[in-house]
């Protein structure tokens, strides 16, 4: 009888070792493929119950029938979890987004696809050939200073991530002006973040205005409302409304996405709330280096429910989802002619920014920038130049 009990633990031993290590193995792959939040902990727990199986077979605790019984119905579970967990995924996955993972930078890269970039009709009246300044800006007006480069500086491979002429997104493009890493970015007004940076430097931003944008809020293409005021989005974005009943549209709680931080639209809409705090956007898990998870601002998805905001150029343009709407403001559509003549109520400036470089070709550019030939490009584009 003993040899008996000391056969059966070692049996359970060994199988026992054998889960335990599949396990682990199984926990690190799915910790580093995102599953933190739903496989790892899975795999944890199915480990636990194959040993309990295993110490409950192997010691005829139960019997045998009926701890097939409960082993099919855990698998049975398990699997219907499993179902059900990627089926919701799926399901919210299928809706659009509106970010800038869906933009292939790549395509307004100079020199490379012409037909994504506008051009003038004649030579620019200047040539930059060395000292090139080293520029950097958003990811919505990458289409226009990319044209500029193609008009003004030497043909060659102006990479968008390690090149002269980079496109690191508004917030890092902010942070390389300041550590001199570039000349000039092109950007919407600094946030708060980015003028304290600049005092603690000691470095004076000097924003010169190259042109005009809306600032535009869009929808779900089925959705009932078609314009709101600007009180109305503070008070939505504030958290005190909450259903879009109470803007004229359907019973269904309203889902108020953000953008990150120290992004050209985020500042936008911190600058339109007029001193009202902004609530808690929602959150999404990504996998992080090494993979591990973070929870960061997550993107604005296209939800029947959802209202999120951009730049006009870039949401229409860049993105051209056809299955948003854009939002009338105070009764008025955002559109080049609203922008040009003053009507639509959030339109703002755009800027070329510099920090006190001495590259001696920052001067120049930007006033070529600003003569007609700059401001031509910038309406070629989509945006509106300063001239209307």
């Amino acid at each position: 009888m003993g040899r008996e009990l000391v056969g059966k633990t070692i049996t359970a031993f060994f199988f026992i070792a054998i889960i335990v290590s599949a396990g682990f193995i199984l926990a690190v792959i799915t910790a580093f493929a995102g599953g933190e939040k739903f496989y790892t902990p899975l795999v944890g727990i199915t480990a636990v119950a194959l040993i309990v199986f295993v110490i409950l077979f192997t010691y005829e605790l139960v019997q045998r029938r009926l701890l097939y019984k409960i082993s099919l119905s855990c698998l049975g579970l398990l699997l219907v979890v499993v179902a059900a967990y990627e089926i919701n995924r799926s399901y919210h996955d299928s809706f659009a987004t509106v970010s800038e993972q869906e933009v292939n930078i790549y395509e307004y890269m100079p020199f490379y696809n012409n037909d994504k970039l506008v051009s003038l009709d004649e030579p620019a009246a200047i040539r930059i050939d060395s000292n090139l300044p080293r520029l950097d800006g958003a990811t919505a007006l990458y289409p226009v200073y990319a044209a500029f480069v193609q008009a003004t500086y030497p043909e060659a491979e102006y990479d968008p991530y390690r090149s002269e002429v980079m496109c690191t997104k508004t917030g890092e493009a902010y942070k390389r002006l300041l550590n001199g890493e570039a000349d000039i970015i092109f950007a919407a007004q600094p946030s708060r973040t980015h003028l304290e940076q600049a005092k603690q430097q000691g470095i004076e931003l000097k924003l010169t205005p190259i042109g005009r944008e809306a600032f535009v809020f869009f929808v779900n293409s089925q959705n009932e409302v078609r314009g709101l005021t600007v009180e109305q989005i503070q008070a939505i974005y504030a958290g005190e409304i909450t259903s879009w009943q109470e803007v004229g549209g359907t019973n269904q709680g309203i889902r108020a996405f953000q953008r990150p931080e120290n992004s050209g639209s985020q500042t936008m809409l911190q600058s339109l709330m007029e001193g009202k705090s902004l609530m808690m956007p929602p959150t999404e898990d990504v996998v992080a280096g090494m993979g591990g998870i973070i929870e960061q601002t997550a993107n604005y998805r296209n939800y029947r429910n959802a209202i999120g905001y951009s730049f006009l150029y870039f949401a229409t343009e860049m993105v051209q989802n056809g299955d948003i709407q854009l939002l009338e403001i105070n009764g008025v559509y955002p559109d080049r002619n609203t922008i040009a003549s003053g009507q639509y109520p959030l339109a703002a400036e755009f800027y070329a920014i510099t920090a006190g470089s001495d590259n001696p070709n920052i001067e120049p550019f930007l006033e070529w920038i600003l003569s007609p030939q700059g401001q031509t490009i910038i309406e070629k584009t989509g945006y509106t130049p300063l001239s209307k």
